[in-house]
């Protein structure tokens, strides 16, 4: 698992623009191929300036973003149209000395406060998934579950535990609902991950409720209306490369 992780931080961005750069001097100064080493730092550099731009990250966002935010009014209703909640894990922050602990991640704690305001209006059920962190525990799940509770006083029903990534999520978790006779869902996470998500669970047997959040094809509201480069950018646009890559290989190897 870990070499999975390895090779995708070499292959995403800034990793393997990264490596063209590094290409890119080799090329030049040791194998006497200029014009190679040319195209490989444009592309090197071109491709980090370009996804440093909150305008890209909008527009990619449109493309992958497919599923619309459920509306205020449909809340209270979601009981009529599924049995369960179910907020997704989304990694952690490890040691920091403000918590004395491991705390879930900001992507993470947004989709606790949605769930919550969800649990709320809909008074239904919740189960977390998330599994070991690169193999440390405790568990995303149990991270957030406490964080739910004492945070925003809403407890957990379920916490699958053992998932590594997001197909898991879905098998994991449907066997645990299967078990209690449960198949309707309502899924909670960032709108770019919902269709790779809803596309798991689906094959996992279970009847999807979107309920995606965190939407970034929106107007950036960034000065020169977003081509000046942020960091906060290129860090949104690797986000949206995973979910574009996991779109296109996960029917590859999931079925």
């Amino acid at each position: 698992m870990e070499l999975r992780f390895i090779l995708k931080q070499l292959i995403l961005p800034p990793g393997g623009l990264m490596l063209l750069i590094l290409l890119a001097w080799l090329l030049w100064a040791w194998a006497g191929r200029p014009r190679l080493a040319a195209l490989c730092m444009t592309f090197g550099l071109g491709g980090l300036w370009l996804l440093s731009l909150p305008v890209v990250v909008e527009w990619a966002s449109r493309l992958i973003e497919r599923e619309p935010a459920l509306a205020e009014a449909e809340w209270s209703r979601l009981g009529e149209r599924a049995e369960v909640l179910v907020v997704l894990g989304s990694g952690r922050e490890e040691a920091d000395p403000a918590w004395g602990s491991d705390q879930p991640s900001v992507t993470a704690i947004e989709r606790l406060r949605y769930a919550a305001r969800l649990q709320r209006a809909s008074q239904l059920p919740i189960l977390i998934s998330g599994g070991l962190h690169y193999g440390q525990p405790p568990s995303e799940a149990a991270l957030m579950a406490e964080s739910l509770q004492r945070d925003f006083g809403v407890a957990t029903r379920w916490q699958e535990a053992r998932s590594r990534n997001t197909w898991e999520n879905a098998q994991f978790s449907a066997e645990m609902l299967k078990a209690e006779g449960i198949r309707r869902v309502v899924l909670v996470t960032q709108a770019a991950h919902m269709p790779r998500a809803r596309w798991c669970f689906e094959r996992a047997g279970l009847e999807v409720v979107v309920a995606p959040l965190g939407f970034l094809g929106v107007a950036n509201e960034r000065p020169l209306g977003g081509w000046l480069p942020a960091g906060k950018a290129l860090w949104q646009n690797t986000r949206l490369l995973n979910e574009a890559f996991g779109l296109l290989v996960y029917p590859l190897f999931y079925r």
